[in-house]
């Protein structure tokens, strides 16, 4: 099947490769606030390796096979990749950390969505569905679609918990200069 494609293939498993084994560091150690152009840089690399990976999936989606539903689907995650990536980077770009944080775990969930997919699939089977074109276009979807929806709850779930929090504090704090 990817016999005819394989250069496609390795360029996008050489840059989903980078993508996936730099993100954790990214996300998951002290040093991009101890060491913050050693970040910088490596954040510069993980998009080198979206974009790579980017290439070959465009590659592979052109000249695949596979029905349109199963290709649309997957160009629905290539560009959830691309578009959560490129709204994390103009949200640095503009001094907005926060938002650049949230947009990138955003993104990092879509950059597992292949792993998602790859669990997903087996255990459909296993309960009797079968692999047709509709449902691994529909856990295509659902592969990104609903760690999204997902990682949302949980910011919107942060902001309702903090915002009262901050007016208490800021209440406390003014009560106590009068």
């Amino acid at each position: 099947m990817f016999l005819s494609r394989r250069g496609w293939l390795w360029t996008h498993l050489a840059g989903g490769t980078i993508t996936i084994v730099l993100g954790p560091l990214q996300f998951l150690s002290r040093w991009p606030r101890v060491y913050p152009r050693l970040h910088r840089w490596a954040g510069r690399v993980y998009l080198l390796g979206m974009l790579i990976a980017a290439t070959g999936a465009t590659g592979l989606i052109a000249t695949s096979p596979a029905p349109m539903e199963i290709r649309t689907a997957f160009a629905a995650t290539q560009l959830a990749w691309l578009s959560t990536a490129l709204i994390a980077l103009v949200a640095i770009y503009r001094g907005q950390v926060t938002v650049h944080r949230r947009w990138m775990s955003r993104h990092y969930l879509v950059t597992l969505s292949p792993i998602s997919f790859r669990m997903l699939l087996p255990a459909s089977i296993a309960i009797g569905l079968v692999p047709a074109p509709t449902l691994i276009a529909t856990l295509l979807l659902l592969s990104w679609a609903l760690p999204l929806l997902l990682i949302d709850g949980v910011f919107r779930s942060l902001e309702l918990v903090r915002k009262p929090a901050l007016a208490e504090a800021r209440g406390a704090g003014n009560a106590a200069a009068i």
